[in-house]
């Protein structure tokens, strides 16, 4: 089981400084889609080249043009890059092939999917690395988790490797790990805290339990 830490409501020299706190604990960084938004593609880039021995996702939601979108994400440096599940089958597909030419991976995010089993095996024949159930920020304003979610797909995905994403604390963590996805990303859960290394410190040991 991974570690992912997103970063979203930050810029570049404030995203190179929380990580450099804990780096140590953490497998995967994201590049949020606010900072991709506000600084775009070189957010990437620059993170990579000051933590080349972490892998980085792009979190660019692609809905359109996969192939395009993730070449240029790998082009500045993405190890992940990821499309929405909502999205057409061609634009997951083109994503897919087009990461494989790169060597980089493919993660769908099942935000805002109707029929999430259904949806998680068709997605999951296309060959895509991961698929992530995501409780967004309006979801968890609304006191929504995707716990259910997790147990949903888990109960069909037989080739890509599961992730959950969305309000995870220090608290709910040991639910999420008893779930046993492949890889856990929190957000606020880390650099929303006052001591971001002792709390990622916490949640790397509770993570390599569920290994």
């Amino acid at each position: 089981m991974e570690l992912q830490l997103a970063l979203d409501l930050v810029n570049i020299p404030e995203a190179i400084e929380v990580v450099k706190e804990v780096e140590a604990y953490i497998d995967i960084v994201e590049i949020g889609t606010p900072v991709v938004i506000n600084e775009g593609l070189r957010a990437v880039k620059e993170m990579k080249e000051a933590f080349p021995n972490l892998k980085v996702l792009a979190d660019l939601k692609i809905m359109d043009a996969g192939g395009y979108e993730v070449m240029k994400a790998s082009e500045a440096g993405a190890d992940i890059i990821t499309v929405l599940g909502v999205s057409d089958d061609s634009t997951i597909r083109g994503a897919v092939e087009e990461a494989r030419k790169q060597g980089r991976k493919i993660m769908v995010d099942m935000i805002n999917v109707k029929h999430m089993e259904e949806r998680a095996q068709e997605i999951d024949a296309m060959g895509v690395d991961y698929i992530c159930v995501h409780s967004g920020y309006d979801h968890q304003a609304a006191g929504k988790n995707s716990f259910e979610e997790l147990t949903a797909i888990k109960r069909v995905v037989k080739h890509a490797k599961t992730a959950i994403a969305g309000g995870i604390k220090l608290d709910t963590l040991p639910e999420v790990v008893k779930a046993n996805p492949d890889l856990v990303i929190v957000g606020g859960g880390i650099t929303g805290q006052q001591d971001k290394k002792s709390v990622a410190s916490e949640m790397r040991e509770l993570v390599a339990q569920g290994k």
